[in-house]
């Protein structure tokens, strides 16, 4: 009975400790390079690009195609970039594009006036000294000429397609068409793509001299690199532009579209009125005051020319002298004086201060009208630049077209405005904020959409991202639970070979952006994907952590999703494709000291069943000692003890 007893014992304490065993280890025109108001030659007006002969321009691309349609709420990613320099000082803004594998930089002038990018390429031998090397086609393994075929000129040899660009202040640019991946930066949810470009080979004019190394185009065309992607389906028919204000430079740039604001102001862009994006601009109102014009004074020639790449806004004569009387007629209190450069008869102010919040004090609101009533209100920043030799003197922006009737607004126009240019429904919106916080406003968000998560044994969550009631983004988890590893998914435009000696630092610099240790962060997995790499680390507990917090992970995920990790540009630009989190529920007190309870029960019935086998075994031996004797059985003598 007693073995029995104990080999039950034995028997259960080796069953607990197998179940033990197996819960602790689960298993696992163009920039219209306008000058500054003191340099050079300022002319009435600049005109994006001539538009070409028949007999010379003939496209790339099918001309005969039509454009992936999407509506404005699509689910197509968006290229968000950051926009450098200023309007003024340097008469154009630049975003940073990357082409090739691996990536070679490039700053290049953003231009709704053009349609066509380009970079100087090696082997130009008439291009000038810019911002960055020249683009190296031999040193890119993605790079491919554009072979001469019907749809492009070719070269003298019709060996490859040639493009040739020529500007209304006499610069042009001419080269080789090619294709190679285009990278956007890390603030952009669009992966990279392939798309075709100008290798220049020549450069004249303001192109030859100015500090930035190209042009990327903007307008429309099929070499157009909106055009491209949208017709890829990469992207929704749209682009955004914001530009900083006064005294601040920068700003944004999206390509495709954007949940535009609810209190955005449009105006119709009619895509067959020029070559150019066109609004529909009705009325001019000073101080609440509508000029006495024609509305048809906005109609002439090319029309209303909205043109990123020029400095100025240009009107008609008619428009113009209505508007300097009216101007003049609010400021007559002012003193007027002569402009920075004698070269021009500058329309400038001396005032009290030179504090850019208090010119709506003095300098009187401007509105311009669009179609429907439509109206967009311009802040003295919006038509005013700062005299550069008097301290507190500002001029106005807006110069006469001369005999020209086209009415070209330029950069000045919309300043500290984000401009959306819905090509889609053919309209231009207009939207006044702050450009240098135009993400936080409108709460864009790199949010992610996990693949299906794989089968795998285990406790993980992988969620995607949902919105918050005010637009921000949340990384849902299921309750609130202890999370033991984070696993994250990253693919990276540069390509496996270029990138393999360079992955512990890639390590080193994750871990350092996400304010992590280093040896917090372990490399899983790293193969190619295509021309780009794809990496899968795991963020794991500190040495003093059991688990990371839910608000730890929810930062982690965060900063890659939404693109706040800033890593070299050597690695190119990345995307947090997957996410997933291994960890088990919070458990009840019952979960969390199982093991000690189940411990100590298995003591107890141990030791309980220790000391039965012992009684039991004693209790036996009593009995045979005194065991029942018979009536008349011999029994031995026993010494008496004494009383």
């Amino acid at each position: 009975m007693a073995r029995a007893l104990v080999n039950l014992a034995v028997g259960t304490v080796v069953f607990f400790l197998l179940f033990l065993l197996s819960q602790s280890n689960p298993s696992k025109s163009p920039p219209r390079l306008l000058p500054p108001p003191h340099h050079g030659t300022r002319p009435a007006m600049v005109l994006p690009l001539f538009p070409s002969s028949k007999n010379s321009s003939r496209t790339f691309l099918h001309s005969h195609r039509h454009l992936l349609r999407s509506d404005s709420h699509s689910s197509h990613p968006n290229a968000r970039m950051r926009l450098y320099d200023d309007l003024l000082l340097n008469g154009y803004y630049t975003t940073r594009l990357w082409i090739g594998t691996p990536p070679q930089q490039f700053a290049l002038i953003v231009d709704t006036g053009s349609t066509v990018t380009y970079v100087p390429c090696a082997t130009c031998e008439q291009c000038g000294r810019h911002q960055d090397p020249k683009f190296q086609p031999d040193l890119s393994s993605t790079y491919q000429p554009v072979k001469c075929n019907l749809d492009c000129n070719c070269d003298s040899d019709r060996v490859q397609c040639i493009y040739e660009r020529q500007y209304a202040e006499m610069s042009s640019s001419s080269g080789v068409l090619g294709e190679d991946i285009f990278s956007f930066g890390n603030q952009s949810e669009l992966v990279p793509q392939r798309a075709v470009f100008g290798c220049e080979n020549e450069e004249t004019g303001d192109l030859y001299s100015q500090h930035a190394d190209g042009i990327m185009g903007l307008g429309r065309g099929d070499l157009s690199v909106v055009d491209q992607f949208v017709e890829k389906g990469v992207i929704s028919d749209s682009f955004s532009l914001c530009y900083g204000g006064m005294d601040i430079g920068g700003g944004a740039m999206v390509l495709g579209g954007i949940s535009v604001p609810s209190d955005m102001v449009f105006s119709y862009a009619d895509p067959v009125r020029s070559p150019y994006y066109n609004i529909d601009l009705k009325e001019i109102h000073v101080a609440g005051k509508q000029l006495s014009l024609n509305p048809r004074v906005f109609d002439g020639k090319y029309g209303t020319v909205l043109d990123s790449g020029t400095t100025y806004a240009y009107l008609p004569e008619p428009a113009f002298l209505a508007f300097k009387e009216a101007i003049l007629k609010e400021l007559n209190g002012l003193k007027q004086i002569r402009g920075p450069d004698p070269n021009y008869n500058d329309i400038c102010f001396s005032t009290a201060s030179s504090d850019v919040s208090e010119l709506s004090k003095t300098f009187p609101t401007v509105e311009m009208v669009f179609g429907y009533q439509q109206k967009l209100l311009l802040s003295p920043e919006n038509y005013l630049f700062r005299h550069s030799k008097v301290h507190g003197a500002y001029c106005l922006g807006i110069f006469q077209n001369e005999k020209d009737p086209t009415t070209l607004l330029g950069g000045i126009i919309v300043r500290n405005t984000l401009v959306t240019y819905d090509r889609e429904q053919s309209k231009i919106g207009f939207w006044k904020t702050n450009c240098s916080e135009l993400w936080e406003r409108l709460h864009i968000t790199g949010a992610i959409s996990p693949s299906p998560s794989s089968s795998g044994k285990g406790n993980s969550t992988e969620s995607p991202t949902t919105t918050a009631p005010d637009g921000s983004p949340h990384y849902d988890f299921p309750g609130k639970i202890q999370i033991s590893k984070i696993i994250l998914d990253m693919s990276l435009s540069v390509n496996h070979s270029y990138l393999k000696p360079q992955i512990n630092k890639l390590t080193e610099f994750i871990a350092k952006e996400l304010d992590v240790n280093a040896s917090q962060v372990h490399l899983l997995n790293f193969t190619s994907e295509g021309n780009s790499s794809l990496v899968r680390l795991a963020i794991v507990p500190s040495d003093s952590l059991t688990y990371i917090s839910n608000e730890t992970a929810t930062n982690i995920i965060s900063r890659l999703a939404e693109h706040r990790v800033k890593l070299p540009d050597t690695f190119g630009n990345y995307q947090l494709v997957q996410w997933k989190v291994e960890s088990s529920t919070k458990q009840t007190w019952w979960g969390r000291n199982y093991t000690v309870v189940v411990m100590a029960l298995i003591i107890i019935v141990v030791i309980g069943l220790s000391v039965y086998g012992v009684w039991g075994m004693w209790r036996r031996k009593q009995q045979t000692v005194n065991s029942y004797k018979p009536v008349g059985a011999a029994a031995p003598e026993q010494e008496l003890q004494p009383l």
